[in-house]
């Protein structure tokens, strides 16, 4: 199935089955679409929290809204999406040297100037504290999608959640003290034969409506 297909056919779970869980090899690729995730400058300004044991599931409820709290209970998998609160000098030495180790620049003269010319882009932002932390959420938003489109095109079900108390989800998994807080959440497993969205149409504006070509 093409990539479009897949977007068409994909629908947001409402409803999992909890006797249904992922194979080794699932939760391997669903790890590495979340990895792999593309982010503004190779920043990934992320951390995942992946959680798919009960005891796991228990710890983050309380910061789950009550209305989605069956959907992370019977999910095979919960994914909190987390960003970093700002960069610092460690978080930009880090993509440099695991940019380095992984072989992308063919001298240490392109490797440092690729450096610097991320730094200055990152400087430009220092002052602004509130647009910064925008800019680094827009990306975690960005490993959502990758997740979301990934999991369908591995026959898996998603919900994205924003439907949580992110100061309690901060608070129940230590952010504060990691220099992070939470963005969003999302499920992923096998939808239930109670899920009504499955077997719903989709929806969505005309072409005409959301798209201008130019």
């Amino acid at each position: 199935m093409n990539i479009v297909e897949v977007a068409k056919q994909r629908f947001t779970t409402k409803a999992y089955d909890s006797e249904k869980k992922l194979t080794a090899e699932q939760h391997q690729q669903l790890l590495d679409l979340l990895r792999y995730s593309p982010s503004s400058l190779n920043l990934q300004p992320w951390h995942f929290f992946v959680v798919t044991s009960d005891e796991g599931k228990a710890q983050i409820l309380p910061g789950i809204r009550e209305f989605n709290a069956a959907k992370v209970q019977n999910a095979a998998m919960v994914v909190v999406f987390a960003t970093v609160d700002q960069l610092d000098e460690q978080h930009l030495a880090a993509v440099h040297s695991q940019e380095t180790k992984d072989g992308r620049f063919k001298d240490q003269a392109s490797g440092d100037a690729n450096d610097n010319g991320r730094r200055q882009y990152v400087a430009a932002f220092t002052g602004n504290e509130q647009y910064q932390r925008h800019w680094l959420e827009r990306q975690a938003y960005i490993s959502l999608g990758f997740l979301l489109l990934g999991a369908a095109s591995l026959g898996l079900n998603a919900t994205p959640i924003e439907g949580f108390d992110p100061e309690k989800m901060d608070e129940v998994l230590g952010l504060k003290e990691k220099g992070l807080h939470s963005l969003v959440v999302a499920s992923v497993g096998f939808n239930s034969e109670k899920d009504f969205n499955a077997s719903l149409p989709k929806s969505r504006f005309s072409e005409q409506d959301v798209i201008t070509e130019l």
